[in-house]
């Protein structure tokens, strides 16, 4: 296939972008979006050309760091992948496929088509942990009877990978859908419990701080989704937080 392709560069948080335009021929359908940039930076570097910056590490869907908004979709066309899984078989020759970064004031731009996504860092670091004893007389977690129900749900919303797709198909730039799929993690679980009334407060102070909007309900973030979390969670933090703000 040969592809037109339109590219977000940006030298920095602080310079101003633009789309930059880019013929590459070859691809092959059996390609995933990540490779088909990998042969284009090849190009580039040949020509002594900067490359493309993207953000990637396992390729594998799992990291959830290979975020890019692919012709106004965060991971692109196809559903339940992320960018790295995504193939090329899902364009055809002669397509012209526009590319950009996530787009979100708490997702500063660090260069080209990566962001910083710390922000997500930060609200997992304000409350989504259990403190475990480690005083020698500890128990088993397996040794604690936990409902079917919940531990399908509590797994349901661990499968979140932090990848920011809630936050780029929302058009607030909200963080519910990951926020609340954290506080739910632990939440539906007897180790959890102990901590729940800080924990949801203190995750939701942050996401706030980190200037994410509020949710739209319209449930564009689930259907972005790679992992296909619920909106159930969102559901079930509004209910946790309205608990812990009547506990005081």
């Amino acid at each position: 296939m040969k592809l037109n392709l339109k590219i977000w560069r940006q030298q920095d948080a602080k310079s101003k972008g633009k789309m930059t335009d880019y013929s590459i021929s070859g691809v092959e359908g059996d390609m995933s979006f990540l490779e088909m940039l990998d042969v284009l930076n090849e190009q580039l570097i040949n020509k002594g050309d900067e490359p493309v910056v993207f953000d990637h590490d396992c390729r594998e869907g799992i990291c959830g760091s290979c975020s890019l908004m692919i012709n106004g979709e965060p991971h692109g066309p196809d559903r339940m992948v992320t960018t790295c899984q995504l193939h090329m078989r899902k364009f055809s020759d002669g397509d012209t496929i526009v590319i950009e970064p996530f787009r979100a004031k708490a997702f500063p731009v660090i260069k080209d088509l990566m962001v910083d996504r710390g922000a997500f860092d930060r609200i997992q670091q304000a409350g989504g942990y259990v403190s475990v004893n480690t005083s020698g007389n500890t128990q088993d977690a397996n040794s604690i009877p936990i409902d079917k129900h919940d531990a399908d749900d509590a797994f349901y919303a661990a499968a979140c990978i932090g990848c920011g797709a809630c936050v780029a198909a929302c058009k607030n730039a909200s963080a519910m859908l990951f926020t609340s799929a954290k506080v739910s993690q632990y939440a539906l679980l007897p180790q959890g419990k102990v901590e729940a009334t800080e924990r949801v407060q203190n995750m939701v102070r942050q996401m706030d701080l980190e200037g994410f909007g509020n949710c739209t309900n319209t449930g564009a973030c689930e259907v972005e989704c790679p992992k296909g979390i619920s909106l159930e969670n969102i559901a079930r933090m509004n209910r946790e937080y309205y608990s812990a703000s009547v506990k005081g």
